[in-house]
């Protein structure tokens, strides 16, 4: 299932979220070389979040080979410890972030929408810094850097479940060489989704292997549980007022 967009008219621009995609573009092209050359390998090994090196719990020069004669190593520079906000800007691959993109558009809009630009901005580091708290909390020695946005989109995704469950998202459905387009309600999509992180995050808490499928499926749980939370303390009560009533007007409610 891939979300394409969703039946929820937003009242004002999406700016922050618009600069949140740029700004991902942006980096994956200039600091992360587009993915074509060594410097996709180097972002990752140097601004990527390693749980050991925050932890302290991983011993100095242990590797994870990631191609040939390159292996990222684990060190004490001091860059660590602003790696999980610098990872939450960087990407593995265009799969991934076309990805996250697509799920921060979707999602995004509608939450800024019931925010404001400011408070979103916050609202979407603190989800991901959540995100990175639990990932390092389920697997403290791990050497493995992560990156990604996911763990703070999963937020925006766990506030779209509370602000909207009743929207329909538009999902689209590829059975071999066959697609369609589904209407669904927001809650179920959403709660199918978690529900698959906490099935692929099970082997994770029982010791085989660090990772789900190269996916820190954790760090998704703890953005999206983060994101339910907090969502009460950064909706804009007078800006939610008035998408009520502009949607109203428009007969969109």
């Amino acid at each position: 299932m891939i979300p394409l967009s969703d039946e929820n008219p937003t009242v004002r621009p999406a700016v922050v979220t618009w600069l949140l995609l740029a700004g991902l573009a942006a980096v994956w092209v200039v600091v992360q070389g587009a993915g074509f050359d060594e410097r996709l390998i180097r972002s990752v090994c140097n601004l990527g979040m390693v749980p050991g090196e925050l932890t302290r719990m991983a011993p100095v020069g242990a590797g994870v080979p990631l191609t040939e004669g390159l292996a990222c190593v684990v060190d004490r520079e001091g860059i660590n410890d602003l790696t999980p906000v610098l990872s939450m800007f960087l990407h593995g691959g265009w799969g991934h972030l076309l990805g996250n993109a697509l799920f921060l558009w979707v999602f995004g809009n509608n939450v800024e929408d019931v925010m404001g630009g400011a408070r979103f901005v916050v609202f979407y580091l603190l989800c991901g810094l959540a995100a990175a708290g639990l990932h390092v909390l389920v697997d403290p020695t791990s050497i493995i850097p992560t990156v990604g946005a996911s763990g703070a989109i999963s937020g925006v995704m766990g506030a779209y479940l509370i602000l909207f469950p009743r929207v329909r998202v538009r999902m689209l459905f590829i059975f071999g060489i066959f697609f369609r387009v589904i209407p669904i309600p927001a809650w179920a999509v959403l709660l199918w989704w978690l529900a698959l992180q906490f099935l692929a995050g099970l082997p994770q808490l029982a010791g085989f292997g660090d990772l789900a499928g190269g996916v820190a499926v954790w760090a998704h749980i703890g953005g999206f549980v983060a994101g339910v939370g907090l969502i009460r303390w950064f909706q804009h009560p007078r800006l939610v007022a008035e998408r009520e009533a502009i949607l109203l007007q428009r007969g969109g409610l």
